[in-house]
C-alpha cells in the first residue's frame, strides 16, 4: 500500500485508482485463466502493485510463460521482489518476463492467449488508448482473450464537472469502448466490491467466437 500510494503521489496519470484493485475484482479479470486447461501464454499489462498478477500466478502451471508489462520502475521492483522472484523458486518450469517498458513499444515475441490489461485509460489521451488497444488486439491468439475493466460510472460523473475538453476525451474514450464491443464478442460484470465499483469487461475476437458457436 505505501509503494501505491508513493507512486500515486508520483504519477497520478499513469497510476490512476485511489487503492489498488480488490482481490473480487482480480478474481473476476482473471476467471477464465483459473478454468482453462493446457498450456498458455498470458499477458499483464500495467499490473501496478500486481493484484491481478498474483491472480495470474496462481492459474501458472509448468510450461506455462507469463509477460508483465509494467510502465514504472518502482512497481517493476517491487513485483519482481514481492511476487515473482518468490514464484520462480518455486515453479522454475513456468517462464516469467518483466518488461519495463510502454506497452506501445514492449517487445513481446508471438501472441498470447490470454492478455489482462490494468491501464487507467480514462487518465490517457484518446488516441493514445485506441492505438493501446489496437495493440492489445494484435497481440492476442486465435483464441484469446483479453480482459480489461473501468470504474463503474467513472466517465459520467467526471463529465457533470469538467470542462468541454474533458467531456470531449471522455465522450472519445467512451466509443473506443463502445467500437470494440461492436467488433468483438464479450461480456461486462460489475464487481461491486471494490472502490470504486468496477466493471470487467472480457473480448473474444469475434470471428473465433463465431466460428466456436458454429463448429
Amino acid at each position: 500500500m505505501l509503494v501505491f500510494a508513493r507512486q500515486l503521489l508520483k504519477d497520478r496519470h499513469h497510476t490512476g485508482a485511489i487503492l489498488p484493485s480488490s482481490g473480487r475484482l482480480a478474481r473476476e479479470m482473471t476467471r477464465a485463466l483459473q478454468v482453462h486447461r493446457g498450456q498458455k501464454r498470458v499477458l499483464e499489462v500495467g499490473p501496478g502493485t500486481g493484484p491481478f498478477t498474483k491472480s495470474i500466478l496462481r492459474s501458472l502451471r509448468d510450461g506455462d510463460e507469463f509477460h508483465v508489462v509494467e510502465l514504472s520502475p518502482m512497481f517493476c521492483r517491487q513485483i519482481e521482489r514481492r511476487l515473482i522472484e518468490p514464484f520462480r523458486q518455486q515453479q522454475p518450469g513456468v517462464k516469467i518476463v518483466l518488461h519495463n517498458d510502454p506497452i506501445q513499444s514492449a517487445i513481446l515475441p508471438g501472441s498470447f492467449d490470454f492478455i489482462v490489461c490494468g491501464l487507467p485509460f480514462n487518465n490517457f489521451p484518446p488516441d493514445l488508448v485506441r492505438a493501446i488497444f489496437r495493440r492489445l488486439i494484435g497481440l492476442l491468439a486465435e483464441d484469446g482473450r483479453l480482459t480489461y475493466f473501468e470504474y463503474a460510472g467513472v466517465r459520467m460523473l467526471k463529465s457533470t464537472v469538467s470542462s468541454e475538453a474533458v467531456r470531449r476525451k471522455l465522450k472519445q474514450i467512451g466509443m473506443t469502448g463502445r467500437v470494440l464491443k461492436r467488433r468483438h464478442d464479450g461480456t461486462r460484470k460489475l464487481v461491486l466490491g471494490n472502490v470504486p465499483p468496477a466493471i470487467a469487461v472480457s473480448l473474444t475476437r469475434r470471428d473465433v467466437a463465431a466460428s466456436e458457436r458454429n463448429g
